[in-house]
């Protein structure tokens, strides 16, 4: 599985690099390269800072005007190493065009998207919900203390974690996953994926223990082009005995949610992902 998620990964990192060179030359917009054989197009404002390269228009209008949201412009790059000198000061997260968070706000910050009646009934949350982007939810350990993980977004009453290119879902060593409270009552540990000692699909656990600690719904979106992913989802599903838990679970593909998003952003997202309506 590790070997195959690197694999898939590598060669989405390598579409979407060939993708945006075509997109930012041909809408002529400020981008650079990051260093590697695959590399990764990096988009920034523009001089007036009016548009953003890595989004469309409507959503980065949105952002800008939303407090909460446009926060999240000024994550730092977290591999400013593999970037061009010049750009390293000033390089952000959601600048690269290989980012599930600039993704997902593409999506979820398009104006009224979450009042259109299919894309609420998708994802089974009530129209025109509000999105809350790096939601932390606070998760009880065994010590009595809280782990204040962050979600992707949260969407009314439905928990988030948003894929592209990532290699997996994370793995993470037992005092880190034997640490939560509720682990041995929500899954069959004993046949949770390990690679080694350490378990696979952290983020997949910490958020399904999250969903149950605020009884909430969990949804993973990913790219079709990562089978992977969904191997990984079905196999954490598998260890959870509860019904009522697994049936508030689920995972979609961005194609899936393509084929109910207005035309405008479904063509973005073909165009700039190659992320075509299922």
């Amino acid at each position: 599985m590790a070997n195959g998620s690197a694999m898939y990964a590598a060669a989405l990192r390598q579409e979407l690099s060939a993708r945006n060179q075509h997109y930012a030359a041909i809408n002529k917009v400020a981008s650079y390269l990051s260093y590697g054989d695959a590399p990764t197009v990096c988009y920034a404002p523009s001089d007036d800072a009016s548009a953003h390269g890595n989004f469309i228009c409507e959503s980065f209008r949105a952002i800008c005007a939303t407090e909460l949201w446009r926060k999240r412009l000024r994550k730092p790059h977290t591999h400013r190493s593999q970037l061009p000198q010049e750009f390293r000061r000033t390089a952000r997260e959601l600048d690269s065009c290989n980012s599930s968070d600039a993704l997902l706000m593409n999506v979820f910050c398009y104006p009224r998207l979450t009042g259109v009646k299919r894309v609420a009934l998708m994802l089974g949350v009530e129209p025109r919900s509000m999105p809350e982007f790096g939601f932390r939810a606070r998760v009880p350990l065994l010590s009595g203390r809280v782990d204040a993980t962050e979600v992707d977004m949260k969407l009314g009453n439905l928990l988030v974690e948003a894929k592209l290119t990532e290699s997996d879902f994370q793995t993470a060593p037992p005092e880190l996953v034997e640490r939560y409270r509720d682990l041995t009552e929500l899954f069959d540990v004993a046949n949770l994926a390990r690679i080694g000692a350490r378990y696979s699909s952290y983020q997949l656990i910490r958020n399904v223990l999250a969903a149950h600690t605020l009884r909430c719904s969990f949804c993973v979106l990913h790219d079709a082009r990562r089978p992977d992913l969904r191997e990984a989802w079905f196999a954490v599903m598998s260890c959870v005995p509860d019904a009522d838990l697994r049936t508030r679970c689920k995972v979609l593909t961005w194609q899936e949610l393509a084929s109910v998003l207005p035309r405008k952003l479904a063509r973005f997202l073909a165009e700039k992902y190659g992320i075509v309506a299922a």
